[in-house]
């Protein structure tokens, strides 16, 4: 069993390794757990753990005799949570961009439409307190994007859809990615403020229709201003 220490070690390990191979930093390929470990100056065993969690992950491919081969892309686990971040913090390119956007159209409307049947009085009030923060970022008394963020997954948790509730980690790294570039656009909420007051009326109504119809609209929207 690896002390908190050694956790320490090899989370750290892991971060440095999957930033580097999101990055693109190693080509093809990473260096043998040896080479890593003088690399990095950290045990065997740490070494050996942050390898077991980039493949579980599926950046790599660890084959006794063939080396730590990086994986295509499209093996990536890309709803993990590290991968995500990894992704947020390099520079994401215009076309994964709208990827994330693909990914929210077919979530999103479904969610505020499940919303409207399964949302009990809790829930609904956790999508009106966001609301509420995003009428106070709007005048520069709260975080813009902590508050969106809350906004969508409140939606999420309010489908009463366990499943879709799990993507609540890709649409906040899905928004903070995003954001970076819309805001660039048209400057301040990603979210129009007049759109989410209809997504949640709908939803606290019981009118599935109108709250899929006026997220489909907001996600439409920007996928309009990431085309130009």
């Amino acid at each position: 069993m690896l002390g908190p220490t050694t956790l320490n070690i090899t989370h750290n390990l892991t971060n440095t390794l999957g930033l580097a191979i999101v990055r693109g930093e190693y080509a093809g390929a990473l260096p043998s757990e040896a080479d890593l470990c003088h690399q990095y100056g950290v045990s065997r065993s740490s070494t050996r753990e942050a390898v077991k969690m980039l493949s579980a992950k599926g950046l790599i491919q660890s084959r006794p005799k063939q080396g730590i081969r990086i994986q295509e892309e499209r093996y990536w686990n890309m709803f993990d949570g590290d991968v995500l971040k990894w992704i947020l913090v390099s520079k994401p390119t215009l076309e994964l961009l709208k990827e994330f956007l693909d990914v929210r159209v077919v979530i999103e409307p479904q969610a505020a439409a499940l919303a409207t049947k399964n949302g009990n009085e809790e829930a609904i009030a956790g999508i009106r307190r966001a609301l509420i923060r995003l009428n106070e970022a709007d005048v520069g008394l709260d975080d813009p994007l902590e508050a969106e963020v809350e906004f969508h997954t409140a939606i999420l948790d309010a489908s009463g859809n366990r499943f879709l509730a799990q993507f609540s980690d890709f649409v906040g790294t899905a928004l903070r990615v995003t954001q970076r570039y819309t805001s660039k656009i048209r400057g301040g909420l990603e979210l129009n403020l007049k759109q989410a007051q209809t997504v949640y009326e709908a939803i606290a109504s019981g009118d599935a229709k109108t709250a899929e119809a006026a997220m489909r609209s907001q996600l439409s929207e920007l996928i309009d201003l990431l085309n130009g």
